[in-house]
């Protein structure tokens, strides 16, 4: 078989390489486990890693600086809420400020020169609706728990995409990455990471993976676990 027949040549400048990063374990990954009902508690608004997602995090952390990865990246664009704020500083933060957000055993300080720009957009957060821990906090906490990250891409200091009566549809979560990623396509870094939800990084995936082969598209489409990292190039063919 002629292998080159599914090969084409694209300009560097029209493509970007794009790291999707799932978010460590968080609390309502636990407590959802043993009952999904539990995902419906107010005490688990906004969730925060747990111990395991911690570790999980650590761990990615080393592998993203072992691999070179960590020199490469341009841009980390994250989710605002606090499980996958935790994720991005930890793993993508300098020394300093991947203390951020752990409140048993780090202090919050401001992000240096060595690590790339962490931006927090809307677009990206987890699915919205009827679960208090698809909630965020209002941007002046953040701001005060993350310092080293970039708010200004913010709708509001309230929450106000979130419903508490109405779980958004899939077809709507779609139509939300179509749009989050004709932004990030404006953006002029090339290599860039994602730090989102399991159900986000999915439809970006399905987006992108439009016209691809059904069997690239189904591989690349698979459930993220928790803090893996998936890497895809991305080109403009226009």
């Amino acid at each position: 078989m002629n292998t080159t027949a599914a090969q084409f040549p694209y300009p560097w400048q029209r493509c970007k390489v794009i790291h999707l990063v799932r978010h460590g374990q968080a609390m309502h990954n636990v407590e959802g486990d043993k009952d999904r009902n539990a995902l419906l508690s107010p005490h688990l608004f906004d969730a925060q890693l747990s111990p395991l997602g911690l570790q999980q995090v650590c761990k990615l952390r080393k592998e993203v600086h072992a691999r070179g990865l960590f020199k490469r990246i341009e841009l980390v664009v994250t989710s605002p809420l606090y499980r996958t704020m935790q994720t991005a500083i930890a793993v993508f933060g300098n020394e300093s400020s991947a203390d951020e957000g752990n409140t048993d055993n780090f202090s919050a300080k401001p992000g240096g020169p060595d690590c790339p720009q962490i931006m927090a957009v809307e677009l990206c957060r987890d699915r919205l609706g009827v679960r208090p821990c698809d909630m965020r906090r209002k941007v002046s906490e953040c701001e005060a728990l993350f310092p080293s990250i970039d708010f200004s891409m913010m709708d509001g200091e309230d929450d106000s995409m979130w419903n508490p009566d109405i779980r958004e549809p899939e077809e709507e979560i779609a139509a939300r990455m179509v749009l989050f990623m004709n932004w990030l396509w404006t953006r002029p870094e090339q290599d860039i990471v994602i730090v989102s939800h399991g159900i986000i990084l999915q439809q970006i995936l399905k987006v992108l993976g439009n016209d691809c082969h059904q069997a690239v598209s189904s591989a690349l489409c698979q459930r993220f676990d928790n803090c893996e990292l998936r890497s895809v190039v991305i080109v403009d063919k226009r």
